[in-house]
């Protein structure tokens, strides 16, 4: 942390603040230059809030040079092993696929058995679906969760859904692998810590507005409570561009990649609310280094009940397949044709 003191910063003042650093248990180097005068903490500071710093008499402001989230932002590798052994932040680009909202049994069988066959290694479907209007289709719920795993049952494909509440957590958990929660539930803090406590992989996707040490410190709260299973997810920003549903930043998942060890996906379905842009925008989201996507698929996209401007065929999904086959040759990464299974 830097503490900028009030000008000017006579001798008395810049001692005063270092005791009072010192009672807290820091120590205060004062650095000077020609044009400022700064007082440094090397020390971990994160148990600290800003306040505790700024209410020191002579403080101007405080900054701080590195990110709170402590566990998010560690080098260790955090690449996520699924039960069946995909691997998640490893080599290898996973794909995960399928309809926006699970609409019945017969539907979701029959796009699980699509999807597995046109590249994906992980079937995704709403069973709660957070909706901008009330009247909006809210999802089939429990209903819906079963449906998913019978399509788990028929493909072998492992099932990520999104959760919206925290007594929802207990209900999913038996029938899916992968706990979603959305960009609207970034900063709903009883909902992470929950989830924090699951034995379940988390996806984490990033607010609408939200900054990268905003999502990586709700990254945290997951993982203070234990569970560092945690993906990261890009899935578009709100911007004053109206050409498309939100404005992907693909900036944010090279940045992320220098940030954190955690692996970070691409939604370019949301990330640009267009069919026509999901396939180009995928390519550019593994081209910047995305561990993998996560794309809305429905065998007929303008019947779906949600999303449909955004759903991709499945004829799409397996030219998308073929295209992060390719760009992951030319980059020399080492990708299959089938899900990576880690060797037990």
């Amino acid at each position: 942390m830097i503490i900028v003191p009030r000008k000017p910063a006579g001798p008395e003042q810049l001692t005063n603040i270092c005791e009072s650093l010192a009672r807290l248990g820091l120590t205060g180097q004062i650095l000077n230059s020609s044009n400022a005068t700064v007082i440094s903490i090397q020390e971990d500071v994160s148990q600290f809030p800003s306040h505790v710093f700024n209410q020191i008499p002579g403080v101007e402001k405080v900054i701080r040079v590195q990110s709170q989230a402590t566990l998010a932002t560690a080098d260790k590798a955090r690449s996520i092993k699924l039960n069946n052994g995909l691997i998640i932040g490893g080599q290898t680009p996973v794909i995960m696929a399928g309809p926006c909202a699970v609409e019945g049994q017969a539907q979701i069988v029959h796009i699980a058995h699509k999807v597995k066959e046109a590249g994906a290694h992980i079937l995704r479907g709403g069973a709660f679906k957070p909706r901008t209007s009330p009247y909006d289709f809210q999802g089939l719920g429990l209903e819906g969760l079963k449906y998913l795993s019978e399509a788990r049952e028929a493909t072998g494909l492992p099932v990520i859904s999104e959760i919206m509440a925290s007594s929802q957590v207990e209900t999913a958990e038996p029938y899916i692998d992968i706990l979603q929660i959305g960009a609207r539930n970034m900063y709903n803090y009883e909902l992470l810590k929950e989830v924090g406590a699951s034995k379940r992989p988390i996806l984490l996707k990033r607010g609408f507005s939200a900054t990268l040490n905003e999502f990586l410190n709700s990254a945290e709260y997951i993982m203070a409570q234990g569970n560092t299973q945690v993906i990261l997810c890009e899935r578009g920003i709100r911007s004053f561009e109206t050409q498309m549903r939100n404005t992907l930043d693909l900036a944010s998942v090279a940045a992320l990649k220098l940030m954190t060890a955690l692996p970070v996906i691409v939604d370019p379905s949301h990330g640009t609310g267009r069919r026509d842009l999901v396939r180009p925008m995928s390519r550019a989201a593994i081209a910047c280094g995305a561990d993998g996507l996560i794309i809305e698929v429905h065998d007929n996209p303008n019947a779906a009940f949600s999303d449909g401007e955004q759903a991709i065929t499945v004829n799409t999904l397996e030219k998308i397949s073929k295209d992060v086959t390719s760009l992951c040759q030319v980059f020399g990464q080492d990708l299959r044709a089938t899900p990576v299974i880690a060797q037990s």
